[in-house]
């Protein structure tokens, strides 16, 4: 019997150099298995499972991914795991994390993966799994999927018991959709110059677009992807090409994302970083000279 590692959860999932001990096919094609065994018991999503199914039901996972060349392995790994113990596969291809969480919830899923190791380069990648509210799994929930990688546990349903998958096409579109949505309906970018470096990642398209379709002249930076240069030497850890390019431009605003979205800092027309810290400190001032700051402001060490 196969020996797979137990320590696999961090701070943010599971991560690591690809195709070395802990991100391989057979490490992550059985995570995928415990994960999805775990989500057919309501137990274990709590709370979160706000839309119960009928019994007969087959569940769903929606699957989502940045620009990694490891991406093309650890997708289908994640399908196998999934498939085998009769969930069904959404596949939605590359996406920011935060457009992963949203379409887990609103496309009714159990379960939602990220396939991406953030803002590490191309030789690391890993996962990162919701649960159908689009929050992160429990502690719980990923301590006992350690404890049962070297179970003798079965976890495969029989062959007429099997998931399917499916590539969802139009899911970019929904994320572009949602995040326009939340800008307010009576304002428009129109007059501003910005710059968006997309670190060759998940927001490649998505970024510019959403930015050029509320109004804004956009100069892209960063978005050709070619599987080994996600944040090489661009995005929110290297943002020196944005403040020249911002000064280049005489741009009004620039943006740095990094490999898979969930993170940016800001560059103001005078080439001055805006992280963030300085970003939180901006909103909660905003709000509360609106009063719509009722409590504190919490931050991250």
């Amino acid at each position: 019997m196969q020996q797979y590692p137990t320590k696999l959860f961090g701070t943010d999932g599971i991560r690591g150099t690809a195709n070395d001990t802990v991100i391989t096919p057979a490490v992550i094609t059985r995570v995928a298995q415990l994960a999805g065994h775990l989500a057919h018991d309501v137990a274990w999503l709590g709370d979160a499972q706000c839309h119960k199914k009928h019994k007969d039901d087959l569940h769903r996972v929606v699957i989502a991914k940045d620009t990694r060349l490891s991406g093309y392995m650890l997708e289908p790994a994640l399908t196998a795991g999934f498939v085998s113990v009769g969930m069904n596969v959404l596949l939605v291809g590359p996406i920011p994390t935060p457009g992963l969480a949203m379409l887990t919830q609103s496309m009714r899923a159990d379960l939602g993966v990220m396939i991406s190791a953030s803002h590490n380069l191309y030789q690391d990648n890993g996962i990162k799994l919701f649960g159908p509210d689009g929050y992160k799994i429990s502690a719980a929930m990923e301590r006992r999927i350690e404890e049962l990688m070297n179970s003798d546990l079965n976890t495969n349903v029989p062959s007429s018991k099997l998931g399917r998958a499916m590539r969802i096409d139009d899911a970019m579109g929904r994320y572009i959709e949602f995040v326009k949505n939340s800008f307010p309906k009576d304002k428009s970018l129109e007059g501003l110059k910005i710059v968006v470096d997309c670190a060759h990642g998940a927001a490649y398209k998505i970024a510019p677009t959403v930015l050029r379709e509320l109004g804004a002249v956009v100069i892209p930076l960063a978005v050709d992807p070619n599987g080994l240069n996600i944040n090489d030497n661009c995005g929110s850890l290297h943002p020196q090409g944005l403040v020249a390019a911002v000064a280049r431009n005489q741009a009004d605003l620039g943006i740095a994302l990094d490999g898979d979205a969930d993170r940016l800092l800001l560059i103001d027309e005078k080439g001055q970083e805006l992280n963030g810290d300085k970003i939180l400190a901006i909103i909660a001032h905003h709000w509360q000279t609106i009063g719509k700051l009722t409590g504190g402001v919490v931050g991250t060490v």
